[in-house]
């Protein structure tokens, strides 16, 4: 329990007791918990602003907005200065360039993208947009814990290190990943509008529908957290703390736009 509330105190800007005598090493493997956590507040922010009439563009807006609150702009940052590192040609120099406090014309167009983007993929979520906050703030999340365990750490004394130094097993990944395959299996039932209870009952069409709806879900959180953390590997050599940030924002994105397409073509 304590370890879990040492990763909501790292990660998010939510008040926990005791924060200042908290043990913060190996909190990346609940990451993705805390995503859950973040996605489940945020689920329920919009409902209640459904509630009283918000129009679905300014609640998206707003969505986001208090999403980048929760996390205090933690990965927006990390996001910010790898795309001003990544800008510069000379692959010697991009280290150099992500550690500067200043943020430059690439950065700040990444991050316009990043937030334009989840604007307008929530907006286009007419149904169901709880499920999709809370399944991809937790997959983004488990992508930054896959490349801790895969990918070497380029500063020994980085930000991001200590993750680095206290997980290194290849297992680590696999207890969140089984949570979120089941979560995002059970995201199948929810929006063809069946009871998981019902299963055995189901005719093999309805069930095969169920299957591919969640394995849909299921490679819309996947597929950007494997493929956004391997493309950096691959421009860098390895990762560094703004890489870990950066792979939650660009993992996020990209599962919203993915969602976005699978809930429109499911919703009943």
């Amino acid at each position: 329990m304590l370890r879990l509330v040492a990763a909501i105190a790292f990660y998010t800007r939510l008040p926990v007791p005791s924060s200042g005598s908290l043990d913060f090493q190996g909190v990346a493997r609940l990451a993705p918990v805390v995503g859950l956590l973040l996605g489940g507040l945020l689920g329920a922010c919009d409902h209640l602003l459904a509630l009283v009439g918000m129009p679905s563009l300014t609640r998206s807006a707003l969505l986001v907005v208090g999403w980048l609150a929760l996390t205090g702009g933690l990965h927006l940052d990390g996001a910010i200065d790898t795309a001003d590192g990544l800008a510069v040609p000379d692959p010697d120099r991009r280290l150099a360039v992500m550690r500067e406090s200043v943020s430059g014309a690439f950065g700040v167009m990444a991050a316009v993208a990043i937030l334009l983007l989840k604007v307008a993929a929530l907006t286009d979520l007419t149904q169901h947009r709880w499920l999709a906050l809370l399944l991809v703030p937790a997959w983004a999340r488990w992508g930054q814990l896959l490349a801790i365990v895969r990918y070497p750490y380029l500063r020994p004394t980085g930000k991001g290190a200590f993750h680095k130094a206290t997980i290194q097993s290849p297992w680590e990944p696999f207890p969140t990943a089984l949570l979120l395959i089941l979560l995002s299996g059970w995201g199948g039932f929810v929006l063809l509008g069946f009871n998981p209870l019902e299963l055995a009952t189901l005719s093999p069409d309805r069930l095969v529908s169920v299957v591919l709806t969640g394995l849909a879900l299921t490679a819309a959180g996947l597929m950007p957290a494997i493929a956004t953390g391997a493309w950096f590997q691959q421009q860098l050599g390895g990762h560094t703390g703004d890489t870990y940030g950066a792979i939650v924002e660009w993992s996020e994105t990209f599962s919203l736009v993915l969602v976005t397409l699978i809930l429109g073509k499911t919703v009943v």
